[in-house]
This record gives C-alpha cells, sequence and structure tokens, in this order.
C-alpha cells in the first residue's frame, strides 16, 4: 500500500471522519462503520484533505485535464481544496466547478459556481463517498449539459465495497458501467482494515477482533461481487 494511502486512513481516524460501531445508513442498512466527510472542518484538515485527493487524482488520471467538479455541497471544499493541493503539489492550475442546488438568475447566473465548462474540456468529479451513486444521476446531465466535454472520471475517498443499488456491483462499478467514466477510490475499505486491524492509531486500537467480526459479516450480506 502506497504510504499515503496508510496516511490518509490515520487522518480519516483522527479527525473522527471514519467511526467504528453500529450505524443505521440512509439505506436502511446497519453498518459497522461510517464515513462523515463533514468532519473535516479545520484548515490544516482541509489542506491534507486537499493533498490526499489530488495523490490519488493525479495517479489514476494524470494532470491533462481542465475542471474538477465537486457536486453541492460537500463536493465544493473538496474541490476547492483539491484545485490548491494540485498547484502547490504539481504546479498545475485546475478550475474548480460546482452546481448550485438551484439555478441563479441575476448577477452570475445559472446553475454552475466556480469555473465554467466548455467544449472540449475534461473533467474529473470528485465525491466524498458513494454508496448508490445516485448523485452521479444528477451530475452527468448537468455536466453533458454544458458541451461537447470528456469526463475522465470519479474520486471519491473511501469505496465502501458494498453492493449497489442496482446489482451485485459495487457503486463504483456500477457508474463504469453506466457511464462509461472510470471509478476510483483514494483507498478501499479492504485498505482500510489491513491498515488498522490490530493496530493502534492515538494510542488506541481501532479494528479490534470484534469490530473486525461485525466487519467481515457485514459484507458477507452487503458486500459487492
Amino acid at each position: 500500500m502506497e504510504a499515503y494511502k496508510q496516511e490518509f486512513i490515520e487522518f480519516m481516524v483522527e479527525s473522527d471522519v471514519l467511526k467504528f460501531g453500529e450505524f443505521t445508513l440512509k439505506s436502511g442498512r446497519k453498518s459497522p462503520f461510517f464515513m462523515n466527510a463533514g468532519a473535516y472542518v479545520t484548515g490544516s484538515q482541509l489542506h491534507k484533505l486537499g493533498q490526499y485527493y489530488a495523490k490519488a487524482i493525479h495517479e489514476h488520471y494524470g494532470d491533462n485535464f481542465d475542471v474538477l467538479f465537486g457536486p453541492a455541497y460537500k463536493g465544493i471544499p473538496l474541490g476547492v481544496a483539491t484545485c490548491i493541493a494540485f498547484s502547490e503539489l504539481y504546479g498545475k492550475e485546475i478550475k474548480y466547478c460546482s452546481n448550485r442546488k438551484e439555478a441563479k438568475d441575476h448577477g452570475d447566473a445559472g446553475i454552475l459556481l466556480g469555473s465554467n465548462i466548455k467544449d472540449g474540456d475534461k473533467v474529473v468529479i470528485i465525491e466524498d463517498v458513494t454508496t448508490s451513486g445516485k448523485s452521479i444521476e444528477e451530475t452527468f446531465p448537468i455536466i453533458k449539459a454544458q458541451g461537447d466535454v470528456e469526463i475522465l472520471g470519479l474520486m471519491v475517498s473511501l469505496n465502501r465495497m458494498e453492493k449497489g443499488r442496482e446489482s451485485d456491483k459495487s457503486a463504483l462499478d456500477e457508474i463504469k458501467e453506466k457511464y462509461g467514466f472510470d471509478a476510483n477510490a483514494i483507498v478501499s475499505m479492504a485498505d482500510v482494515v489491513e491498515c488498522l486491524y490490530n493496530k493502534e492509531v492515538g494510542g488506541r486500537v481501532v479494528i479490534n477482533d470484534e469490530i473486525k467480526k461485525a466487519i467481515d459479516a457485514y459484507y458477507e450480506q452487503y458486500g459487492a461481487k
């Protein structure tokens, strides 16, 4: 596992973003782990987060793209932080763009916030996590409506590795199949378990035998094929 991925996993735990216990998800599933990117609230956290995303995007998609699109609302700070990190790490000026939940009809009017997207642009979509792929259903037509645009792929922070809405495939694999572009994560839950099982972070073991057993049982029921 690359060093930045291990650092990112520990960073999620230290930031209280990735938690273990018992959580009821929006889907109704009871999960032994939960990720909440809204817990990144400080300047130093957002600075580090942008760098982890930038490294993962650079690894999978390089830097030959024009716009980083972060769907409202959580995708907005992710896109901004990652564009800053791209400039710092790779000297590449990537523009950020987001959608508004409601189109603005005065001043800076329209459905988009940040840079416009135009014919010929190459776009990478950035999100926190995707369980069902529902947000892409909203995002994809907005981006494609801007012109002859190529979507290189999607980057999320965590691949939950569980069944999507429509099949036994993961949400990321469903997105690849349905929309025809790549979809990746900084880390997967398999990476998380490998990194944290019976290892201390901040003086405590985060995934002990009991949590590991619950995770295994969850994937026995909901794991993607």
